[in-house]
């Protein structure tokens, strides 16, 4: 493969985490109790709420992701007041309504600073946070989705919550224009000892990260162990029907590689009740299709990693233990 990965002088690991929304949040917000060196890799295309309304008002990146990698690596103790801040949104009486502060902070901070990447860096600062957060780009971008019956849909938001018939399959995703990697995304990436994958949205939140020239690139480059998180459930309009295979093959698709070095999924149960509660928005556990996930991974690691409230959700704690066993093996 490449470039030897780069030890700290404290000699821990080096993990990067990929993707954007609230899996990459519960990800990083395990793995940062740990002894490793974090960097978050997140998606900086999304066109909607208050990250889109600002993006379109100042032309830069949108903040949503960055925001939740943030407050996910703030530290948990002593005074919560300014990740508090970070997560307040306006009230919907408001002229500001809908508009997260966070999102607005780090629009002030881009004004300051002179650029997005100078911003996060200094907002990480003020929040103390354990890692490093990166945008994959700072072009600005759009996401886009070819459908099977040839319609193109514009826009990360239009994506995710699909205002078509969200039961036609995605064809293929794509930005337009095209976007180049940020170089310090690239260089973690190449330095990295592990490199994780999702949970998340597969079609907005994970893929859209590889569509950008270099990424791909800069993960061959690397020495580093990939895993992939799979979802726990299927999303209508990006993933139906979707076994843990389909999910796997869409991403070594897109990142060009021809098998992971691992792949994790819930071996636990979900409850009736909540099953029946995700019918309803016509989503459902994923299938494992585990003789097929062979063909794709070169291990397979089934464990208990969600927990069930009234969503289901992956547990940052118990998804933590496995990607740290997973690297010091």
């Amino acid at each position: 493969m490449g470039m030897n990965s780069v030890r700290g002088l404290d000699g821990m690991k080096k993990v990067v985490v990929v993707g954007g929304g609230s899996g990459t949040f519960n990800v990083l917000k395990g793995l940062k109790h740990h002894p490793v060196h974090l960097t978050a890799i997140v998606t900086a295309f999304d066109n909607g709420g208050s990250s889109g309304i600002l993006r379109d008002e100042f032309g830069t990146l949108p903040a949503g992701d960055v925001r939740r990698c943030l407050v996910a690596l703030a530290p948990d103790e002593g005074d919560a007041t300014l990740r508090d801040l970070f997560n307040y949104r306006f009230k919907s009486d408001s002229s500001l309504r809908g508009h997260s502060f966070g999102n607005l902070f780090l629009q002030a901070l881009t004004d300051v600073a002179g650029n997005e990447v100078d911003a996060i860096e200094r907002a990480g600062k003020l929040l103390g946070i354990n890692g490093v957060v990166l945008p994959v780009s700072t072009d600005n971008a759009h996401l886009c989705a070819e459908l099977e019956n040839g319609e193109v849909i514009k826009g990360e938001t239009n994506i995710d919550i699909p205002k078509h018939d969200g039961a036609l399959k995605i064809k293929r995703v794509f930005l337009s224009p095209d976007a180049r990697i940020n170089p310090r995304a690239a260089e973690a990436l190449e330095q990295a000892d592990l490199i994780v994958f999702g949970p998340g949205d597969l079609y907005s939140s994970i893929i859209p990260n590889m569509l950008v020239k270099g990424f791909s690139d800069s993960v061959v480059r690397s020495c580093a162990k990939t895993v992939m998180v799979v979802n726990a459930m299927t999303k209508w309009g990006e993933t139906n029907h979707f076994k843990a295979s389909d999910f796997v093959r869409q991403l070594l698709h897109y990142l060009g590689l021809p098998v992971l070095d691992a792949l994790v999924y819930n071996a636990s149960e979900l409850r009736g009740e909540l099953v029946q509660k995700y019918a309803f928005e016509r989503a459902y556990p994923v299938i494992v299709d585990e003789k097929t996930l062979h063909s794709y991974a070169k291990k397979i690691l089934h464990y208990d990693v969600v927990s069930q409230s009234d969503v289901v959700r992956h547990d940052a704690q118990k998804l933590s233990r496995v990607l740290v066993d997973f690297l010091a093996q």
